[in-house]
């Protein structure tokens, strides 16, 4: 699965990178699907260009678990009812690592990332359209969502960056 979304990683962490990516990928591979693992692959190569970069100390399993479980919490999949879905210490298990590792990094991840719930910067693509934090854009002071906006303003809204695409 690597190499099919060439990300920009700084030569001093490429081998790190990719050795995260390799169990990112697998993982995704065996478990998930390949919405997940680009954008374990776009949250790897993030973290790479962080100054200090935390990938480079600690474990490459730790960190490939973290960033999955950070992925998971921001896209239920912990949640039963969805699908794909898994435990967290389903994750950590696959990882080989310990059951309380894949949260603490997660958390460091969400931390450093400020990613919060449905953040639409780490959400599946599949399910943008289904994902109010995607469209809510602010119009002369009032919180709107974009898809119920004039063209022009859904144009604007894309150029800025605060949407997807235009619906």
């Amino acid at each position: 699965m690597a190499d099919k979304s060439p990300e920009k990683v700084p030569d001093n962490m490429r081998s790190r990178y990719e050795s995260i990516v390799r169990l990112t990928d697998d993982f995704c591979q065996q478990h998930l699907d390949e919405e997940y693992a680009e954008l374990a692959r776009k949250m790897t190569a993030t973290l790479a260009r962080k100054r200090p970069s935390p990938l480079a100390s600690g474990a490459v399993e730790s960190w490939a678990c973290g960033v999955i479980y950070a992925l998971g919490r921001a896209n239920f999949l912990f949640d039963k009812t969805q699908t794909p879905h898994m435990k967290g210490e389903e994750v950590c298990a696959e990882f080989g690592v310990g059951k309380s590792t894949g949260p603490s990094k997660s958390k460091q991840i969400w931390d450093m990332l400020k990613l919060t719930q449905m953040d639409p910067r780490w959400y599946r693509p599949s399910k943008l359209d289904d994902n109010p934090m995607a469209w809510f854009i602010q119009v002369n002071g009032l919180i709107v969502d974009a898809r119920h906006m004039s063209r022009e303003i859904q144009e604007e809204a894309f150029r800025r960056g605060l949407i997807p695409y235009i619906p």
